[in-house]
């Protein structure tokens, strides 16, 4: 049966952005074909009926009864809810790192390291310390969680459009970087005010409880404005940060079904898959911590002292410290965070009936051939 050309015009990203066992084929064949599949023009249907060869390779958008629609507003809809549990249930759990290593970062004297950061904690707030500033931790990163997976899936089915199917194929690396940093750019104006009123619950003992009375305490003494102090260093952690994050993410993914798992994607169990997943977004966890740590620091030491500039942290942490202060503790903590954060994320898109993230993108070579 031939594919209606509104199914056609819905397969402008790459297909190995998405891609599944109702949709892809490992064969040489048809990879050979897989122009089609990268949303170039295929030959018209005869009258007949009959499609050509090429149009049976293109991967429309699911049209079942009950199936999501992809890149449809419930496609993103759908994006939008993973990200939420994703990153809000994600960053909630290590709350307890979370504050050890904020307080390593603004007070090192006291907290000199991760294991006595727990004993300190302990013996000055008890064990109901350990969570302090949850709520805001669970809103503030679940209202970027939302933006996040939510705008990133439309900007990189956005810019891929623009692109067109050759340059989205060529330069797909450069499409997750557009993509994770836009997305991110309008993800931390949502968490901006969260985070501010955190990092104060977190590093000063007896300044509130949490977000409740907190965020008028803080806005008393600093103004609205104030919420969004941090807000220039807050996108110069969580830029680089997601760029990382998802590109590294969707090139990782793609290394272990190329050269680690002998099994075509297509062919491997929901459960490796998610399992790929976890493992991706671990590597790529590692990699953000690096990138985004001296931006962390800044964001910290900003939001903790009233009046603080990015100068007096620099004076006073130094360049070293800005790059090393907090670094063992949040690569353990960014790595089990995002390596979750992917497995939640492609969980709630299999539950939904979507593909898992990333895949084996055809060699150039053959779609020069085709």
């Amino acid at each position: 049966m031939a594919l209606s050309d509104k199914s056609s015009r819905q397969s402008l990203i790459p297909s190995f952005l998405y891609s599944s066992s109702s949709t892809v084929s490992t064969s040489h064949k048809s990879f050979a074909l897989d122009k089609t599949m990268l949303g170039a023009a295929a030959p018209a249907s005869s009258n007949s009926g009959v499609s050509s060869p090429a149009r049976n390779f293109v991967v429309p958008a699911p049209n079942e009864p009950g199936k999501i629609e992809m890149y449809s507003p419930a496609f993103y809809a759908a994006c939008t809810a993973g990200g939420i549990l994703s990153c809000g249930l994600t960053h909630t759990a290590v709350t307890p790192l979370d504050l050890v290593k904020c307080n390593m970062q603004i007070d090192p004297a006291k907290y000199k390291s991760i294991s006595s950061g727990f004993g300190v904690l302990y013996k000055d707030q008890g064990f109901k310390g350990f969570f302090r500033g949850w709520v805001p931790t669970l809103l503030g990163y679940s209202a970027q969680g939302a933006c996040k997976y939510g705008f990133y899936e439309f900007f990189k089915y956005y810019y891929s459009d623009l692109a067109g199917p050759e340059n989205a194929a060529k330069y797909k690396t450069l499409i997750y970087l557009a993509g994770s940093a836009s997305a991110e750019v309008i993800a931390d104006v949502a968490l901006c005010p969260f985070e501010a009123v955190k990092v104060r619950v977190q590093t000063q003992p007896g300044f509130a409880r949490g977000l409740s009375d907190g965020l008028p305490k803080f806005v008393k003494s600093e103004g609205y404005g104030g919420l969004y102090k941090g807000l220039v260093p807050l996108w110069g952690r969580q830029i680089p940060y997601t760029m990382m994050k998802f590109a590294s993410f969707e090139t990782i993914v793609e290394i272990i079904y190329k050269h680690v798992i002998p099994t075509p994607k297509d062919q491997c169990s929901n459960t490796l898959q998610l399992g790929v997943s976890f493992a991706g977004g671990y590597v790529a966890g590692v990699f953000c911590a690096l990138v985004s740590h001296p931006a962390d620091n800044l964001v910290s030491f900003l939001n903790n002292a009233k009046g603080a500039t990015v100068s007096d942290a620099v004076n006073k942490l130094g360049v070293m410290g800005l790059f090393t202060r907090g670094l063992p503790l949040r690569i353990v903590m960014i790595g089990t965070l995002t390596g979750a954060q992917w497995g939640l994320y492609d969980s709630c898109k299999v539950l939904m009936g979507l593909p898992t993230t990333g895949g084996i993108a055809p060699p150039a070579t053959e779609l020069a051939e085709a």
